[in-house]
């Protein structure tokens, strides 16, 4: 998987945000971007000139953007991380929005070996459940 660094944080929620729309609509236009990251046009414009310049867009004005391969895979790769991250709160009991905003939050800091080892303790608990229910059992108890 790329690590944050290959890629800014504000870059990786484009990509994020463009292969969501891809897969939702089947294309993303800097209007959708725009208005679902909630940034002025003129600024997406800018940002998506320079994905493309790095060959991670392709953009054609006034037609829209695809994904290249490469930065299909990066988005792959934060979806991906989104993905376990938001199973690992869900997991612990973490309410959906407070999961959410958390995610957002710590999503692009990770380094590859921390999320490695997140990725091996999601794995862990959905293979072991007792163990999670012993462990949101502790907590409930603590909260009394």
């Amino acid at each position: 998987m790329p690590s944050h660094t290959d890629t800014s944080a504000t870059v990786e929620d484009y990509l994020e945000r463009i292969y969501e729309l891809i897969e939702a609509k089947g294309y993303a236009r800097v209007v959708d971007i725009a208005s679902s990251l909630d940034i002025a046009q003129a600024s997406v414009t800018r940002m998506i000139q320079k994905m493309d310049e790095k060959g991670l867009v392709v953009y054609e004005k006034y037609r829209g953007l695809v994904l290249t391969p490469k930065g299909e895979q990066v988005a792959r790769a934060i979806q991906r991380r989104h993905n376990v991250l938001a199973e690992f709160f869900r997991k612990l009991g973490v309410d959906e929005a407070t999961l959410q905003k958390d995610v957002e939050g710590i999503e692009h800091h990770l380094s590859p070996d921390t999320f490695a080892c997140l990725q091996d303790l999601v794995r862990f608990l959905t293979e072991h459940p007792k163990l999670l229910n012993e462990f949101v059992s502790y907590r409930g108890l603590l909260k009394k």
